[in-house]
């Protein structure tokens, strides 16, 4: 069976610790891909991000 996990974070850092306290609770075999995107968005002359992460595991 295929499992996601998706994570969405305002900062890459956050994203980046959230990726990868996941994948250390995964065991070796189990991960198959990762997929990463940034999204931006201008709100009031302020430019807001969006990293997201989504990873295709085993389970």
């Amino acid at each position: 069976m295929y499992k996601v996990k998706i994570f969405d974070e305002e900062h890459e850092k956050d994203l980046e610790i959230a990726v990868n306290k996941f994948l250390a609770g995964l065991q070796e075999g189990q991960l198959i891909d990762i997929k990463y995107d940034v999204a931006l968005m201008e709100s009031e002359g302020e430019q807001i991000y969006c990293f997201s992460a989504m990873v295709i595991y085993r389970a």
